[in-house]
């Protein structure tokens, strides 16, 4: 699902998901991004590999904030409201 920006540039946000985190673990090829929309909102279901899960979180859960203000400041431009959820079990 592509939404348009405020100057009609297309944002794939779940690509950029899978980019970010992709860079991020060890095991790229098991990364996966889930979108469930909802009326007013869209959540975002990402799975990696079990052990990749603590890289993706980072300590104190730096690198799941950055990337979920990231998630935050485009559904802003987009108007719609994204939820990034990480799920830890496969």
């Amino acid at each position: 699902m592509d939404e348009r920006g405020s100057r009609g540039h297309e944002v794939d946000i779940k690509g950029l998901i899978e980019q970010i985190v992709r860079a991020l673990v060890d095991h790229p090829e098991q990364v996966k991004v889930t979108e469930i929309e909802g009326t007013h909102s869209v959540v975002l279901e990402l799975s990696v590999a079990p052990d990749d899960v603590g890289k993706v979180i980072g300590k104190k859960g730096i690198h799941a904030d950055a990337i979920r203000r990231l998630v935050h400041a485009i559904g802003g431009k987009t108007k719609k409201r994204y939820v990034l959820e990480i799920l830890e079990d496969r």
